[in-house]
């Protein structure tokens, strides 16, 4: 069993029967915004590459997914070359403004906010770094003019657009996180845009047709740059022009990872999400989790058990690389997997899950770091993929962290601020805490799974923190127990911390749930039901049949998007 049975168990005519789902011959995209999809789609079959398609995507998000991303969002890109065979990772995260320092988030008094308070300050914003990886990923590897693939997105802001449910729900949940020039164009006139409404949004447009017309260097150097300093010094925040002027995204090479004969490819530190699921893989391994039906209480134990560790050894050791010296060798070295998958025990839950040592299996000095348990992230992000008739694969994650970011839209110009830096842990002394020029540790799992050295796979979802959980159960269900990519999405997920605040999606057995709860589980902490319209992720994955090339694509549900394949090329 193996790749070429995961991909027979794909059934082109059920995907295509299905409004998240469908197959292509050509190329296929995927986002959690049907609009979105279009716009990618339509990009590869004028003969546009997954990274053009990518670009167009996003580009359009910043239009029906402001609250998610857009203009002032970071993110991760995993890109394969397949005329090189090379593998990159484009590094957009946004950064923290040189005035940060560690006391960033302890006020006046010596006291901390809370996270809710601390996401609507205005020095919670990072300077954005998605515009710069679009700009980077246009110039090394784009095929059509930026013309082209900013052209839907002005469409969508400038016409009116019709409110879906995920505009309903998020609004009507987080409208007081809003500033006033936010809520002119999410809540109107006092009233809370409904499904079905129409909106336009011409300041966004204008802020786009500039983009189109100067580049995206103009959120850096021109005009935008300008409104989103004064915007941001006028409340209180730290970004300077010189800030924005100094953002440069980066190329690096990936975080490998891999489960059985698969090899998989990750954004590296100061991602944190990338190193979760890779280290998990190695851990679950020996487990050979099919012996235990898909729905059994063994299975969900033992990835809950293995994703309190990894965790831990997350939230103990890993921050940007530039500021702290991380044991990234010792971490995913055989033995110390071994060590730590030794903790998880079928009949019982571990009483505690702190950082292990992995000092012990690398070269370098300990530093003394204090394990921080508890983190907060924001809720939201948005994950949206691609792939083209040449094997080329694009995979983007992106963010402006919290539903609607930090509140605050810039007048004149459409689109909301992140609130990033409260990905850092706001105590001073811990390896990840604010600094000046620092990247905050992200969930943002964007990935690509090969087989034979061949692209075969890739995925990604929103989530914060249960970003991990979600890329994790998905790669399982299918790399593990081979299901067709619809039901792989579709089979309920779990989520668990280190200090064990646990989230499980509601369709999960319940005598499931009573056994978790004997062993321990429900503790003093969390234990919380996830709705079947708050699901954990929305992820958006392809498979790719590595000897015919047909993609098979599939969305999650809590949001409107679509996968779209593409079976027609352009006459030449």
């Amino acid at each position: 069993m193996g790749a070429k049975d995961i991909i027979r168990n794909q059934k082109a005519e059920k995907l295509e029967a299905h409004e998240h789902t469908d197959s292509g011959k050509y190329g296929m995209a995927a986002s959690a915004i049907k609009e979105a999809t279009d716009a990618g789609r339509l990009i590869l079959e004028e003969g546009g590459n997954a990274i053009d398609a990518v670009i167009a995507i996003q580009l359009a998000l910043a239009a029906v997914e402001g609250m998610n991303t857009g203009i002032g969002a970071g993110g991760f890109l995993v890109y394969y070359d397949s005329e090189k065979d090379e593998t990159k990772v484009l590094h957009g995260h946004s950064s923290a403004p040189a005035a940060v320092t560690p006391d960033l988030f302890i006020d006046e008094a010596g006291e901390m906010p809370s996270f809710d308070e601390r996401s609507i300050d205005a020095r919670s914003v990072g300077v954005p770094g998605i515009m710069r990886t679009l700009e980077l990923a246009h110039e090394r590897y784009g095929s059509m003019p930026l013309e082209r693939l900013i052209e839907p997105a002005i469409q969508l802001a400038e016409n009116e657009y019709r409110v879906n449910f995920l505009w309903e729900r998020t609004i009507g949940l987080f409208k007081d996180r809003m500033g006033e020039e936010a809520k002119k164009i999410f809540v109107p006139n006092g009233v809370p845009l409904k499904e079905g409404d129409t909106v336009r949004q011409p300041d966004l447009a204008k802020s786009l047709k500039i983009i189109r017309d100067e580049g995206f260097k103009a959120v850096y150097e021109g005009e935008i740059a300008d409104a989103i300093v004064k915007t941001v010094q006028e409340r209180g925040g730290l970004m300077t022009k010189e800030d924005l002027q100094n953002y440069k995204a980066d190329i690096y090479e990936p975080l490998w990872g891999s489960y059985k004969e698969y090899d998989l490819a990750f954004p590296a530190p100061p991602n944190g999400g990338g190193f979760a699921v890779a280290q998990m893989l190695k851990m679950l391994e020996p487990f050979e989790l099919s012996q235990y039906p898909p729905h059994s209480w063994e299975k969900y134990h033992i990835i809950a058990e293995a994703m309190r560790l990894a965790l831990a050894d997350r939230h103990t050791y890993i921050a940007d690389p530039k500021f702290v010296d991380i044991p990234l060798d010792g971490l995913l070295n055989p033995d110390y997997i071994k060590e730590r998958g030794k903790l998880i025990q079928l009949d019982r839950r571990m009483e505690e899950a702190h950082g292990g040592n992995p000092w012990k299996y690398q070269e370098g000095e300990p530093v003394d770091q204090p394990f921080v348990n508890a983190r907060q992230e924001g809720y939201e992000t948005t994950h949206f993929t691609a792939v083209d008739r040449w094997g080329n694969v694009a995979a983007c994650t992106s963010s402006i962290e919290r539903i609607f970011g930090s509140g605050i839209m810039v007048p004149g110009y459409g689109f909301i601020l992140n609130n990033d830096l409260t990905d850092f842990s706001p105590e001073p002394g811990t390896v990840n805490q604010p600094a000046s020029g620092k990247f905050a540790v992200s969930s943002k799992t964007p990935t690509i799974v090969f087989h034979d050295g061949k692209p075969f796979f890739t995925l990604g979802s929103p989530g914060a923190e249960t970003i991990v959980a979600s890329v994790l159960q998905v790669l399982l269900n299918v790399l593990e127990y081979e299901m067709d990519l619809e039901d792989a999405i579709k089979e309920r997920r779990i989520y668990n911390t280190p200090d064990l605040s646990i989230e499980w999606q509601d369709g999960i057995d319940e005598k499931v749930m009573e056994k978790l709860k004997e062993l321990g589980y429900h503790s003093d902490q969390s234990f919380k039901k996830v709705t079947a319209d708050d699901r954990l992720g929305d992820v958006q994955a392809i498979l790719i049949d590595p000897e015919t090339g047909r993609t098979y694509g599939a969305a999650d549900e809590p949001r409107p998007g679509e996968a779209e394949g593409v079976d027609d090329l352009p006459e030449e």
